[in-house]
């Protein structure tokens, strides 16, 4: 976070300093700020692993668009065709999230994906239960969460 508010600040600071205010110069700056921080990372302890969270960050929205194009898909083939191929049910999932903000973060992604929602978590927030309108290979629906469990919590860690 500290690292997000210089960089934000370094951004900024480049937009003074050459005069033009457009949204174009102020990514420059932000992007000339990510790469000033990224060098000065193993001198300063408060900016340890910032340059480390925008890779995971695209990364992670890359399969995370990737996962929900094939989801839409899968929806929108069983939604067109005449005989409808879903097998509602509903699973508990381990949880390897720990912080409040962590399974909420992990509940919405799951939740967003179509042919998914996160139902409750279970009260010593260990266990997320998931409806899910394809349960036609529950292992396999399990490692899909699973994944996308834990590449959200690379982003946090």
């Amino acid at each position: 976070m500290i690292g997000a508010a210089w960089n934000l600040l370094l951004g900024l600071a480049w937009i003074v300093l050459t005069g033009d205010f457009s949204g174009r110069n102020l990514l420059a700056g932000l992007l000339f700020g990510y790469l000033v921080l990224a060098l000065i990372q193993p001198q300063v302890p408060a900016l340890a692993g910032y340059a480390q969270r925008l890779p995971r960050l695209i990364r992670f929205v890359g399969f995370f668009l990737k996962e929900l194009l094939l989801a839409n898909l899968k929806v929108a083939f069983d939604i067109v065709t005449p005989p409808w191929y879903m097998k509602p049910g509903v699973i508990a999932m381990p949880l390897r999230a720990r912080t409040e903000f962590e399974i909420a973060f992990v509940a919405n992604l799951i939740s967003l994906t179509p042919g998914t929602l996160s139902l409750d978590v279970s009260d010593d927030r260990r266990v997320l239960y998931i409806h899910a309108m394809f349960l036609d290979d529950e292992e396999e629906l399990r490692r899909g969460l699973a994944e996308l469990e834990r590449r959200a919590l690379e982003l946090f860690h």
